[in-house]
């Protein structure tokens, strides 16, 4: 199990976060797949192996060990969004940021954050954003790292008004970092 700490569920004032677990991941991965759908539609790759049965952050792996994170509007059933926080990094990882970087142990690797559209242009996105880094801990770990696709302008200006450092392109692939703030639990 990932070695986290929950300090406040609330996302916002209607939307609180979860461990997902193991009821969970139907749920997610429809939503996972959705989103790999609408980009899809709107003319986008990022994903697309999704669609072609491809999981490469091992979706019930990552479920098993904790790194998984469910959102839910307060009193409802179903997924307001969810992340994937892993604390080692996968292969995928390592490709892109080289095997020294992504192995020094400092870093929780952000993948697949989604938003179900009904709950879309509400800003729940960066919310989300915010609460990986001020609503949950990971001991021993002092960074966030991720990756969108180089060509996805909105996404990358996302990334960039969350506070994120573009720390270059691997593969096609735009890279991110930002440090994670000292929280202190009351």
């Amino acid at each position: 199990m990932a070695n986290i700490k929950i300090i406040n569920s609330s996302v916002n004032d209607d939307i609180y976060a979860v461990q997902a677990g193991p009821e969970d991941e139907d749920a997610v991965r429809e939503l996972i797949l959705a989103t790999a759908r609408w980009l899809n539609s709107m003319g986008s790759i990022q994903w697309g192996g999704l669609l072609q049965g491809e999981d490469s952050h091992d979706l019930k792996g990552a479920i098993a060990r904790g790194e998984v994170f469910a959102f839910r509007k307060e009193g409802g059933v179903e997924l307001a969004g969810a992340v994937i926080l892993q604390q080692e990094p996968s292969e995928w990882d390592r490709k892109l940021w080289g095997e020294a970087e992504a192995g020094k142990g400092n870093a929780v690797f952000l993948h697949r954050l989604v938003v179900n559209r009904q709950f879309s242009g509400k800003g729940l996105g960066g919310d989300i954003m915010a609460w990986v880094e001020r609503g949950i801990q990971f001991p021993g770990k002092d960074r966030m790292k991720l990756d969108c696709i180089a060509n996805n302008e909105k996404l990358n200006r996302f990334y960039k008004q969350c506070g994120y450092t573009y720390k270059g392109e691997a593969s096609g692939w735009s890279i991110y970092e930002k440090r994670l703030p000292d929280v202190k639990v009351h």
